[in-house]
């Protein structure tokens, strides 16, 4: 078997790609609409809308990221050992990445229906996750036009079709 990930796990990581930034787009409705309910006022229909987009492909990106993980425990990826440090730091990464969006779909979850003082960690947890975000893309970037290898065709082609040259 090559190394690389199932369809599934490859499916899974696009899917919370994708709705990752709806997070960041939709995230501000959230002030805005406790905002306005505090002020006596009805919040605006389309910052209600976004509210509950957010909580709701909150709660959905982290049953995701459980999936995710579980299919990472049970089907691993065969890839080289992280003899480097570059290579150390990717598995590091990776591990934050499945722990950091996990916590953060918890917390918005608890500050949703449980406890809101909860939010201003959940609003650092958003920055956090921004930076791993823009790591992980200047790393692929750089696999992809640097390096040259078959890193991110791992995460775009199934475990056994990655190139016609291995057919």
């Amino acid at each position: 078997m090559k190394p690389g990930y199932s369809l599934a796990q490859i499916g899974l990581h696009w899917l919370v790609a994708l709705m990752v930034p709806v997070q960041y787009l939709t995230g501000g409705s959230i002030e805005r609409t406790h905002h306005a309910v505090h002020m006596g006022m009805t919040p605006a229909y389309w910052d209600v809308v976004q509210h509950h987009l957010h909580n709701y492909s909150g709660m959905a990106i982290g049953l995701l990221m459980g999936v995710r993980l579980v299919l990472r425990l049970l089907q691993p990826v065969e890839i080289r050992p992280p003899g480097t440090w570059a290579g150390r730091a990717a598995t590091a990464l990776h591990h934050a990445f499945y722990a950091a969006i996990i916590a953060q779909a918890c917390m918005g979850f608890v500050a949703s229906y449980f406890w809101f003082g909860i939010a201003p960690y959940h609003v650092v947890g958003s920055r956090i996750i921004l930076a791993m975000v823009a790591l992980h893309f200047v790393a692929a970037s750089w696999h992809t036009v640097v390096a040259r290898d078959e890193t991110v065709d791992r995460m775009v082609f199934p475990r056994g079709k990655r190139s016609a040259d291995d057919l």
